[in-house]
Order: C-alpha cells, then sequence, then structure tokens
C-alpha cells in the first residue's frame, strides 16, 4: 500500500498542509492511521476523498459539498445523492428562471415601453407566500424592499405588504442574481430598468455573466460526479 505525508497530497492537489489537516479534522477525508510517533499516514483512499471534496466544491458549494463527504463516511450513499439531486434540481430551476428573463429583455428590446410579461399565479401574494415560492426568508424580502429592489403597496386595512405580479417578477429576477453573487445595489439597478422598461444593456451583461456561471457550475458537477464515481471504487473495489 503507497503511504503519503500530508505534504504528498497538498501538492498534488495545490492547498497547504494545514488545509490537508483541517479537511481530516472536519472529517471531509477519512481519518489518518498514526505512526508511533505520532506522524498522519495517508494513502490512497485519502488522495481519492480530497479529490471528491475539492471537486464537489465549485459543483455544490463548499457547505453541500462538506454533507456529502460526511454522508459518504457516515456510508448512506442516498442521503449524499439527495443532497447531489438537491442541487441539480437548483442548477435546473436557476436554467429556467434565466431563460425567462432573457425572454422578457427579448420583450423589451423588441418594444421599448413594454414592460415583461408578469409570471402567472394569483393576483396578489402576501410576504410569506412569496418567500415560499422563492425559498427565502421573508426578512431578505423586507431586506430588498428596504434597498429598492422590492415596491409592494400596503394593504390599507391591516397595513400588510401586498406583492403583486410585477413585484413577484422583479424578486424572482432579484433571486437570480441574488444567487449569482451580485450585490443588492447593482440588483436594485437593473430591477429599476426592468420596472422602466428601458436601459437593458446592463440587464443583459448581467445575464450573460450568470449564463457563464451556470454553465461553469453544470460542467464542474460533471467534474464531481467523476471524482465521486473514483472515489466509491476506491472505498469499495468490490461494489
Amino acid at each position: 500500500m503507497i503511504t503519503l505525508r500530508p505534504a504528498d497530497l497538498a501538492r498534488r492537489h495545490g492547498i497547504s498542509t494545514q488545509a490537508v489537516r483541517n479537511y481530516e479534522r472536519d472529517g471531509f477525508i477519512p481519518r489518518a492511521d498514526r505512526t508511533p510517533s505520532g506522524y498522519r499516514i495517508f494513502t490512497e483512499v485519502h488522495a481519492a476523498a480530497l479529490h471528491a471534496y475539492l471537486s464537489l466544491v465549485p459543483a455544490y458549494g463548499y457547505a453541500a459539498a462538506g454533507q456529502i463527504m460526511h454522508a459518504l463516511h457516515d456510508d448512506e450513499l442516498d442521503r449524499a445523492l439527495t443532497i447531489i439531486d438537491r442541487g441539480h434540481g437548483r442548477l435546473l430551476r436557476d436554467r429556467d428562471t434565466l431563460a425567462a428573463v432573457r425572454t422578457a429583455v427579448g420583450h423589451l428590446t423588441a418594444e421599448p415601453g413594454t414592460p415583461p410579461e408578469p409570471p402567472a399565479g394569483p393576483e396578489t401574494w402576501i410576504i410569506g407566500e412569496l418567500a415560499h415560492r422563492l425559498d427565502v426568508t421573508p426578512a431578505t424580502l423586507r431586506k430588498w424592499e428596504s434597498v429598492g429592489i422590492l415596491a409592494p403597496e400596503r394593504d390599507p386595512r391591516t397595513g400588510y405588504r401586498v406583492f403583486h405580479a410585477s413585484d413577484v417578477r422583479d424578486a424572482e429576477l432579484a433571486h437570480l442574481l441574488r444567487r449569482g453573487g451580485y450585490p443588492l445595489e447593482h440588483i436594485a439597478t437593473v430591477v429599476r430598468q426592468v420596472r422602466s422598461a428601458g436601459g437593458t444593456d446592463a440587464l443583459a451583461a448581467s445575464l450573460d455573466d450568470w449564463h457563464r456561471k451556470l454553465t461553469a457550475q453544470g460542467v464542474a458537477m460533471l467534474k464531481a460526479a467523476a471524482s465521486l464515481d473514483h472515489y466509491l471504487t476506491v472505498l469499495d473495489p468490490d461494489g
């Protein structure tokens, strides 16, 4: 059996030896055996685990990558696959939303002064319903309102926020761009442009950039799948 030092794993994956020790501590790679003098002994199993974890990060994010590795090390493959499936579902949803927004931008470009078609659904929404639709918290929507992304009306009888279809459109666009890492101030500018049905250059550039990010994430998922398959084979060659 080939044995490896922390420095060997670090050099192979372009990270620090401290990072290797941290990943072992956090359970992202299996626990290493120790020599009588206390030095860690890593093997190709650890190398495959580390490669799998580092491949998962750009595909699913740090939190999900760690959860997937924990599930595998707990011998809960179904739990790991569920986390992976959830990530694919989010990517598909982002692609669908991006396509819908591109269509709206096309309408803006073709017919200046005409706002994008609002989404189908109830005539009005309350904050909890809209938060559930987007899978965010009501506090997030209130924050978006405070920076000018959303501008809901208030029910004169109850004082509750009332979101119309156009507000839902703005919220879905904001959610898409927020997942792309854009700051709230930038998103507010983009949403105002859509709301006023003019000046779509900034919006088109943002969508092009987000499309590139979604493509990169999809490719990262393919690479992560190959790395995970290799790791599972190393763990159980006869499986």
